[in-house]
């Protein structure tokens, strides 16, 4: 399973895909909304683990273009 996280704080993002991947799942990180709606829509995730408040892009933004735009 593919999961993408989309999370500014580094402490999070890294025990999260840490977490993830010694569970045996591939992981990609996003430190903003933008490169996050990047990854998303670029990508094949089974699922987005999203912080809603991210520079760039809010997290609440970026689910309604992905979604807008077939995600």
């Amino acid at each position: 399973m593919k999961i993408l996280i989309v999370e500014d704080s580094e402490d999070l993002q890294e025990a999260l895909r840490e977490g993830l991947h010694r569970s045996g799942f591939a992981v990609d990180v996003a430190s903003d909304g933008t490169v996050g709606l990047s990854y998303a829509r670029n990508g094949h995730y089974e699922v987005i683990v999203l912080d809603l408040m991210l520079p760039g892009i809010e997290g609440l933004q970026l689910l309604r273009e992905y979604r807008a735009h077939g995600g």
